[in-house]
């Protein structure tokens, strides 16, 4: 539980916003600490240690909003900053859809523990992250072909404290740590294909082996060698769990009440509508035990609940702060994603690829972009060919193009194999009818 010291301050900070004259306030006090090294070539090459703590304040001021943060926390200093606060929102234009959350969303809160601290990862110290990052790299600096590798370790930690004038208070802490390993070879070509591994988890029993890690992040690799350039053609894609979450992303991030109302969004006049595969269903869960997106309440204070976005191919929910509910005329939901769950298929990526047959299986997205009004896409791909149900030759550079309500309108098969090391539980993904461009 995060450190009482921060309720304390938070709840301060309210009284004094309404002492100097705002009708409504909320603060927010927060500490974090995140720690990386990355080894690079067999030695040390960065270390990041950095601490923050510090206040936010949303203010309501005679029908006014604004939001101020400082990391002064001085008592004198704070009542001024408070002081000027107040007066500085007075000065600001009326915004009638503005106020704190009706208290009745506070209601709910789930007292289960959720598990995000680990006390393990407090004893993380410098020689257990550089032994990680040395274990890494030990296993691919050095080995044929290989013409550079970075690893990198590291852990966080989070404590939150959160109060209200109109009666919330909550805290929740958590922890978190990380390994990576990415591998670089030089190819025949003279080329330098490039994968990696990487894993990141609530607590410290989750996370694989170091030497699992690179060693997977080197046989990655190594599986690039020999690529070339993925042919044009129409046909199945098949993607790798391991990123299938970069599509999830692009599916569900313009399911917001800000991007809907400013019409910035594909999913303008679609709630309730069939829009998708009815195959897929996505659930907002942010009370997943050890989920790295879980939480008990969200930045509002509205207590944490599973929430259908996609349900059978129907779009069921936006994000919905308080803010954008009112300007929608539409109860509240929550304001920001968490975890995101996928309904699990019964294949396996095996399965899947036999029953593609043919097809690209993408390991990589090479960067491009999606307009969030339209939904069309144009992204650069990596991958593999499908050939008779199984992995072929590597393919170093395409492009797959289209709309992201067409691509999940075409998903054909989702895997029983639920990537572990994200706040999106993607699984393996299979589309038809993916328009590739290549040679």
């Amino acid at each position: 539980m995060a450190d009482r010291e921060l309720l304390t301050r938070a709840s301060e900070i309210v009284d004094l916003a309404t002492r100097s004259g705002a009708d409504g306030a909320w603060s927010n006090a927060s500490r974090s600490r995140n720690v990386s090294y990355t080894y690079r070539d067999g030695k040390l090459e960065e270390v990041k240690d950095s601490t923050s703590r510090g206040i936010s304040l949303r203010l309501y001021v005679d029908g006014r909003f604004s939001v101020h943060s400082t990391t002064d926390l001085r008592p004198a200093q704070l009542r001024s900053f408070i002081d000027e606060a107040v007066a500085l929102t007075r000065a600001l234009e009326p915004d009638p859809y503005r106020s704190l959350p009706d208290p009745s969303l506070f209601e709910g809160r789930s007292e289960s523990d959720l598990e995000l601290v680990d006390p393990a990862t407090y004893a993380i110290d410098r020689e257990r992250r550089l032994d990680w990052c040395r274990n890494m790299d030990e296993r691919v600096v050095g080995k044929p072909d290989v013409v550079s590798a970075s690893s990198s370790a590291g852990n966080a930690e989070y404590e939150s404290a959160a109060a209200s004038s109109n009666g919330f208070s909550g805290t929740y802490a958590s922890t978190s740590a990380w390994l990576a390993c990415e591998v670089t070879l030089r190819d025949k070509d003279d080329s330098r294909p490039a994968e990696w591994m990487a894993a990141s988890a609530r607590h410290l029993s989750a996370l694989p082996a170091p030497a699992e890690i690179a060693d997977e992040a080197l046989v990655r690799a190594r599986g690039l060698l020999g690529s070339v350039k993925g042919p044009t053609l129409r046909g199945p894609m098949v993607v790798e769990r391991r990123i299938a979450s970069r599509l999830i992303h692009r599916l569900c991030g313009p399911a917001s009440g800000s991007a809907v109302q400013q019409g910035r969004s594909f999913w303008k006049d679609r709630l309730g509508k069939q829009v998708v595969s009815e195959k897929l269903t996505v659930i907002d869960d942010p009370l997943i035990v050890r989920g790295l997106a879980s939480r008990p309440f969200d930045g509002e204070g509205i207590a944490a609940r599973p929430l259908d976005v996609v349900q059978s191919g129907q779009f069921a929910n936006l994000y919905l702060d308080t803010y954008y509910a009112k300007k929608l005329g539409m109860p509240p939901t929550t304001g920001s994603a968490s975890n995101h769950v996928i309904e699990l298929g019964d294949k396996s990526c095996d399965e899947i690829l036999g029953c593609v047959g043919s097809g690209i299986y993408v390991t990589a997205w090479l960067g491009g972009n999606m307009d969030s009004t339209s939904g069309d896409f144009s992204l650069g791909v990596r991958g593999h060919r499908i050939e008779a149900g199984k992995l072929a030759a590597p393919i170093g550079e395409m492009n797959i193009t289209g709309n992201i309500l067409e691509l999940f309108s075409n998903l054909v098969e989702i895997g029983n194999d639920p990537w572990p090391f994200s706040a999106t539980r993607a699984p393996t993904l299979a589309f038809a009818d993916v328009q590739f461009s290549g040679e």
